[in-house]
């Protein structure tokens, strides 16, 4: 989750939560042991002075990898953007801060980072009400959408009126202000001879706003206010991607004519052929698919050698063999642990990592056999439908996250030595007893957020979107994305992300790459936790937006931009206060 948004299940009790390898019923949901766990009754006040035209009422919070849950935060749902600048003017005078919460489909604390330091806050549920939509046509043509709509009822909208986008979020149950707060992304570049759709983008969802409206602070009335801001106004930059900083409302996106997809499958191609070196890479290699459809993914299980590989290319006719899809979310055997598997993962919480090649072997056998029994091994239909392939049922994992920004000519080369790095280090663990990877690692590649993608007068990409090309490296127009899934809770597994960060960092540097996190997902690790080296959330990660960057809009314009929004940090919380002070 790939990717990216701020969403997931709502209603979760500490029963549901407690308990490593606690097995819930045949769609194979794991609940584990939570990393973080609030103190009992640190919500237990009422906010004093709650504007009592809006219902307030408590809600647990479960983060999509179960390891961030709180047992009852109050939690109201406003009905309309006025109702959110009622609710922000309260919280500044009473000190509270208010937390956009979408389908909580999100690995990193931006939304909720629980302790004693967070009981003062309101979570504002945005899917309740805030989800009109409306689709006019034009030149660009564009969808103006409230930002609790889902992705899925977004794209389907899109899909009546003939219109589409380029790549999406895998999820369909990610609100649309999650997937720009993080700047979700899907995978896609330019095949060979591809022309783009005018109104589209080959970069994150963020790089389509043409206009939107955010809850900002007015220094002339003393209040917040809605402020409605154009895609050629410079102060919009940062709002693009505010990482939770912000509030929107409302966005307008341009579009582009759908398209129909084939997505073929394959497991039968070794890792060594895949992610060979760019010297000897051939026809069945990343490169090789990439120059033919310029829409991979890479979902390669522990310890296996032949990944599931996913390929979609633009085909304006059925293909003769391919299966024709009507709806998304075509491989239900990847929604739902079998029996097997959830008897494997169980065991292997329970301490027996020894399993852990096992549990990878039997996930790419049950991939191919899946394949050919619901015969979706070769699809093809209109864009969501092929797109959307995660269901909230799928197996709850925690993930690290980085995009590797390059060339497209070094993009074998990246992922060729990431591979290589990765096996070696796993055969490295396992020869010590340990396996703190029990998911896969997932490859997906996409262009950058550029300018001159959008339709409209445009200030520029947005400030803090992992995609944001670099002016001193215009040759850099890619970037790829590694992703590295386990369960929560596995032993060794912060120390493995800590090595595998560390690496990345040092590796893809200089005039052949660079490195950013992925938001939503886990970065900046100690031994024992995510977002918790000092020394990543102070200087590495912020200077990833300064490297290269014009001074007046790097990670300092855009943290200023957004505090001069905000100024009393109501849509703030701890984590965000110490990463965005």
């Amino acid at each position: 989750m790939n990717d990216d948004g701020f969403d997931a299940p709502t209603r979760v009790s500490r029963r549901q939560v407690m308990g490593a390898a606690s097995v819930l019923g045949a769609a194979g949901l794991l609940q584990w042991t939570p990393v973080f766990q609030a103190p009992a009754g640190a919500a237990s006040v009422v906010p004093p002075g709650f504007p009592t035209s809006i219902p307030l009422y408590q809600q647990g919070y479960r983060n999509w990898a179960g390891d961030i849950v709180v047992d009852a935060l109050w939690t109201c749902a406003p009905r309309t953007p006025a109702e959110v600048v009622t609710l922000a003017n309260w919280a500044r005078g009473a000190g509270y801060k208010l937390r956009a919460r979408g389908k909580m489909h999100n690995w990193s604390p931006l939304v909720v980072t629980p302790g004693s330091t967070e009981a003062k806050q309101v979570l504002l549920d945005t899917t309740a009400h805030l989800t009109a939509v409306s689709v006019a046509g034009g030149s660009p043509a564009t969808v103006t959408a409230q930002t609790g709509i889902t992705m899925e009822a977004l794209l389907t909208r899109l899909e009546q009126s003939g219109y589409g986008l380029t790549a999406t979020p895998a999820p369909g149950d990610l609100t649309l202000g999650g997937v720009l707060a993080i700047d979700g992304h899907g995978t896609a570049i330019p095949a060979n001879g591809e022309t783009r759709v005018p109104g589209t983008t080959y970069g994150s969802v963020s790089n389509l706003v043409t206009s939107l409206t955010a809850v900002v602070w007015d220094s002339a009335t003393s209040q917040y206010t809605l402020r409605t801001f154009s895609r050629g106004d410079a102060g919009i930059r940062p709002l693009l991607t505010h990482v939770g900083r912000s509030f929107v409302t409302s966005v307008t996106l341009q579009v582009g004519a759908n398209q129909r997809l084939r997505c073929q499958s394959w497991f039968d191609i070794n890792w060594q052929t895949l992610f060979a070196p760019a010297a000897s890479a051939g026809s069945r290699s990343l490169r090789s698919y990439l120059q033919s459809a310029g829409r991979v993914e890479a979902i390669w299980f522990p310890f296996t050698d032949n990944p599931w590989l996913k390929v979609w290319s633009v085909k304006p006719s059925k293909p003769l063999l391919a299966k024709q899809v009507n709806s998304p979310y075509n491989y239900p055997f990847s929604d739902n642990l079998s029996g097997e598997l959830t008897s494997l993962i169980g065991q292997i919480i329970a301490g027996n990592g020894s399993l852990t090649p096992t549990f990878g072997t039997t996930q790419i056998a049950v991939v191919g056999s899946g394949l050919i029994t619901t015969g979706t091994w070769d699809i093809w239909g209109w864009s969501k439908n092929t797109m959307l392939y995660v269901r909230p049922s799928t197996l709850k994992v925690t993930a690290n996250g980085y995009a590797v920004l390059t060339s497209r000519a070094n993009v074998q080369r990246v992922v060729n030595e990431f591979a290589t790095y990765y096996r070696g280090r796993m055969d490295a663990y396992r020869a010590q007893g340990r396996y703190p990877m029990n998911g896969p690692v997932e490859i997906r590649v996409t262009g950058l957020d550029q300018s001159a993608d959008v339709a409209v007068t445009s200030a520029g990409p947005p400030s803090l979107s992992a995609l944001r090309p670099r002016p001193d490296r215009p040759e850099w127009d890619t970037a790829v994305w590694l992703d590295i899934l386990t369960v929560p809770g596995t032993p060794y597994a912060n120390e493995f992300y800590r090595e595998v960060e560390q690496w990345v960092y040092s590796n893809y540097s200089g005039t052949y790459a660079a490195v950013r996190p992925e938001w939503s997902k886990g970065w900046g690790y100690s031994t024992s936790a995510a977002w918790a080296d000092p020394t990543q959330l102070s200087t590495t990660v912020p200077n990833t937006y300064r490297t290269g960057l014009p001074t007046a809009d790097n990670w300092d314009g855009a943290r200023g931009t957004l505090n001069q929004y905000d100024p009393h940090r109501v849509f703030s919380n701890s984590f965000l206060d110490t990463l965005l002070p």
